[in-house]
């Protein structure tokens, strides 16, 4: 699985609306409201290197609203979420 950080700058009038049309796209995990430079955070993740081509300048940035996106790919990805689980493999309460 390929995990890709996408930053999007919108029509700041449009974010709810926008946010929900990239919500619904097929590869998009989730989409973040945010503070800063940015207005929106989409999570992308997609099987296949090439699927980001599809899934974020073939869909996000042909959104209505979407001004421009900037992609970070993700190498690994480290959550606490992830350390619990392996920790609790086989122990029974």
């Amino acid at each position: 699985m390929i995990t890709s950080i996408v930053l999007i700058k919108t029509d700041v009038d449009r974010i709810p609306e926008i946010a929900e049309q990239i919500a619904a796209l097929e590869g998009v995990s989730e989409v973040y409201s945010v503070t800063g430079a940015q207005d929106l955070i989409a999570m992308v993740r997609v099987a296949r290197h090439d699927d980001l081509a599809d899934v974020i300048p073939g869909r996000i940035s042909k959104v209505p609203g979407v001004a421009a996106t900037e992609t970070h790919i993700a190498f690994r990805t480290y959550s606490q979420h992830d350390l619990e689980a392996a920790f609790a493999i086989g122990l029974e309460a």
